[in-house]
């Protein structure tokens, strides 16, 4: 009989192993927000591991799909806490966020709330193309590692994200 880790001590071990990738995606990330931040990226990792903590799905994940689950968890961290900042009966304003640069190339700010929205929708259309902006946006990861997680060539993986982010700026517009 092997004595096998069991998953606490994996998410654990990769925690500990990835822990400077995953505190840099969290300051990639709320670098968007910077004059906003109401969390620090070692907060951000922290509540990810939390969330990540509860899941059952942590057995024999290769880092590259620790990175691509632990990005969902940010996704989740940063819109519930908007949602907690934007309730009513607390007077909060809707947490915002820049998508510039490498995340979506549109100059002006997009109330995240409406960002997860908008990528629900798409998954509704195409999953792959929601998949790959959650990975570039919120994970960080290149085409190339997208294009391994997600089984696909690099060529798509480019092309899926350049639909996508065509297809959010027309949603984002919206209203």
């Amino acid at each position: 009989m092997t004595d096998r880790p069991r998953p606490r001590e994996q998410l654990d071990d990769l925690v500990a192993s990835l822990y400077t990738t995953l505190r840099d995606i969290a300051g990639r990330t709320l670098e968007r927000d910077a004059g906003r931040r109401s969390i620090s990226p070692t907060d951000l990792v922290h509540e990810c591991y939390v969330k990540l903590a509860r899941a059952k799905a942590m057995k024999d994940l290769r880092p590259t799909e620790f990175v691509a689950l632990a990005s969902r968890a940010i996704r989740n961290v940063l819109v519930d806490r908007a949602r907690e900042k934007g309730a009513v009966k607390r007077g909060g304003r809707l947490k915002r966020v820049t998508l510039n640069g490498a995340s979506l190339a549109l100059d002006e700010e997009v109330d995240l709330l409406r960002l997860d929205v908008a990528l629900h929708k798409l998954a509704l259309l195409d999953e792959r193309q929601s998949r790959v902006v959650e990975l570039r946006f919120f994970g960080g990861l290149s085409h190339e590692e997208i294009g391994r997680l997600l089984k696909c060539s690099e060529r798509t993986v480019t092309s899926e994200w350049s639909m996508a982010k065509a297809w959010l700026h027309r949603e984002l517009e919206r209203e």
